[in-house]
């Protein structure tokens, strides 16, 4: 039987420093890279050495702690005032991932708590802070996990969009936590992964880190999953969020929308697995979420690459919006939300 426990540490703390695995070199090279600022933190992220919203929540967090030990020897004022720019730098690295601005205030109500503190006392309980939402996520993805595998039949084969597995958290992931948790109780379940373009996050990491924890994976073609379900060979798909709107709307990762309506279209189940956290009780609507468009470089080609002709307009949205109505249910660390609307989400955090 397969290892359940993932092989993949996507972020540490080490030597006083943080330490995040590089995933735009995966898979052919294993690499971390170490950070020591909350400047530093925040290119990482919108440069793509971390994503995934858990994972980029966790490295925000990280940051402001970085940042808070950097100043330990600032005036009061001065470190207030770094503290602040360095909150400010991690909020623009990236604007979809709603784990990204949580942990970020989490962050800043421990500072507010610790008000007229000595900066080293606020820098230790920012970073005994980090340390705990690190904990958490992984708690939160293996509670995940256990509800999302009691909805896996024995023999099921999985299809799940773009990466959202230990690469994309603190430890065991969401979309991919489920696979986990099913097979450490005994389930044979094997993975159909989409190579999510452009960014190949399926091709390039969900395939690895399951090749690694040797759970059985086939990669396709984005294309190729209509066809697959057209012949009965997909049972469940399971992707994760980066944001969730009040009405149950998701943000994904482009291209979920599309494998959305595909399942919907073939009677398969098509589940969400995300943390309360990524749940965005301010927005009413997927509509209203913000959808990041990047580089057009991401689209022309793959790193020196290139396969589209010079000069041609490019659009790179990197999110797309799948309606409530589309998703058969919310996988949350405090449970299955069946048919999600915002009545249901509503009830579910006033519980948490």
């Amino acid at each position: 039987m397969p290892q359940p426990k993932s092989k993949v540490e996507t972020l540490r703390w080490r030597d006083g420093t943080l330490e995040m695995i590089d995933q735009r070199m995966l898979p052919a090279t294993v690499i971390y890279l170490q950070f020591d600022s909350a400047a530093a933190v925040a290119d990482g992220i919108r440069n793509m050495v971390v994503r995934g919203a858990p994972a980029i929540g966790c490295a925000a967090a990280y940051g402001v702690a970085l940042e808070a030990l950097r100043l330990q020897r600032a005036t009061p004022a001065d470190f207030s005032a770094q503290m602040e720019f360095g909150l400010t730098a991690l909020a623009a690295s990236r604007p979809t991932a709603i784990n990204l601005f949580w942990a970020l205030a989490r962050m800043r109500n421990a500072w507010q708590n610790l008000s007229g503190g000595a900066p080293p006392q606020i820098a230790a309980r920012l970073l005994a802070e980090a340390h705990a939402i690190r904990a958490a996520d992984i708690e939160a993805n293996r509670s995940m996990g256990r509800h999302g595998a009691a909805l896996l039949r024995d023999g099921m084969r999985v299809l799940t969009h773009c990466n959202a597995g230990a690469l994309a958290t603190a430890g065991h992931g969401t979309a991919l936590g489920v696979v986990r948790s099913a097979i450490e109780i005994g389930k044979n379940i094997s993975v159909f992964a989409d190579e999510t373009r452009p960014f190949l996050q399926g091709a390039r990491l969900t395939a690895w880190e399951l090749m690694r924890d040797d759970i059985p994976v086939t990669l396709i073609a984005d294309n190729a999953a209509g066809f697959l379900m057209s012949r009965g060979e997909i049972d469940f798909v399971v992707v994760g969020a980066d944001r969730i709107a009040a009405n149950g709307d998701v943000a994904n990762k482009i291209g979920t929308y599309s494998v959305a309506v595909l399942a919907n279209r073939h009677r398969i189940p098509f589940y969400v697995a995300a943390p309360l956290s990524t749940i965005d009780a301010s927005i009413a609507r997927g509509e209203d979420i913000p959808i990041e468009e990047r580089d057009a470089d991401e689209i022309l080609g793959y790193g020196a690459v290139k396969w589209a002709p010079e000069r041609v307009k490019v659009r790179n949205p990197v999110f797309d919006i799948t309606p409530a109505e589309l998703v058969t249910g919310l996988i949350t660390e405090k449970g299955v939300v069946h048919a999600p609307d915002a009545g249901k989400i509503r009830k579910l955090l006033d519980a948490a």
